[in-house]
């Protein structure tokens, strides 16, 4: 697997102009397929899927601001969703294709229904990864648990160890890839140690205000395009209920369930893999 190309692309926030890297796979023409990751994680994520699409698409991973390789902004207040949607709404103008595909995972994959939710989108087709228009209290109070806690490991090898622990529901992963996995969670700190590869302050609203089911039934309404959910059958965000009511309500969908897995699938396996090269060549 080759590695990808790093761009980076200066994009205006509420305070100012800051770098969102984006990683590059396939060719240059044609309508490209946007992957964009969840909460805590970056564009790598998707290094074994984009390899795949890549072959005959154009495959745009960026890393949010905050995360990965990208500016941490210099306000936490501005790690929003509206600032996010506001930001790729940039990417997407330089991209400059009337059509994109879009693949994101979990806050990913909200995005991707905001934006897919737009008079004049120019989504084609969507893929969301184990989350949408209700995303389950028991799931969120989960993830207030272990983000934003800004740890410091004394080694790398503590570092993947704890990240090994805290896991438990992503997959599915062989040896091999936890290890990637684990490689692009982290990074060194200053002064010596390790921590997690993202600003801690994204999760600031986690810590400041009360949690409760997230429903956005009236923006899963307004889609048009055909979407397809991948889902982690032991997932505690997105729950079968949910994933039923979508089935029969607005656009509608299909889905795909990935046994023993929570939240959320890491869309390194073949089936996860097939189903979304499948989906978006229709």
């Amino acid at each position: 697997m080759t590695d990808p190309v790093r761009n980076s692309l200066s994009v205006m926030g509420p305070h100012g102009f800051h770098t969102m890297v984006h990683w590059g796979w396939g060719p240059e023409e044609g309508p490209p397929v946007v992957c964009m990751h969840g909460l805590s994680r970056n564009g790598r994520d998707f290094d074994r899927l984009a390899a795949t699409l890549g072959a005959s698409r154009r495959v745009v991973c960026p890393d949010m601001v905050g995360r990965g390789e990208s500016d941490w902004l210099p306000v936490r207040e501005d790690y929003d969703f509206e600032v996010y949607a506001a930001m790729l709404a940039q990417l997407l103008a330089r991209l400059g294709a009337s059509a994109v595909d879009w693949v994101g995972t979990s806050m990913g994959g909200l995005l991707g229904m905001g934006i897919a939710a737009r008079a004049g989108t120019p989504i084609r087709r969507l893929v969301l990864n184990d989350i949408g228009p209700h995303v389950a209290l028991a799931g969120l109070e989960r993830i207030r648990g272990y983000v934003g806690l800004d740890p410091t490991f004394a080694s790398y090898a503590e570092a993947v160890g704890a990240l090994r622990r805290n896991a438990g529901t992503f997959g599915p992963m062989d040896e091999a890839q936890f290890r990637e996995w684990a490689r692009i969670s982290l990074r060194p700190r200053e002064g010596g140690g390790w921590t997690t590869n993202y600003d801690p302050r994204i999760a600031w609203t986690f810590r400041e205000h009360p949690l409760r089911d997230i429903e956005l039934w009236e923006t899963w309404e307004a889609i048009r395009c055909p979407v397809l959910v991948i889902r982690g059958a032991d997932s505690d965000l997105l729950l079968p209920e949910a994933v039923g009511r979508m089935a029969r309500t607005g656009p509608g969908c299909e889905v795909v369930e990935i046994d023993g897995v929570g939240h959320a699938p890491t869309l390194v396996s073949d089936l996860e893999i097939g189903a979304i090269d499948r989906f978006l060549s229709a």
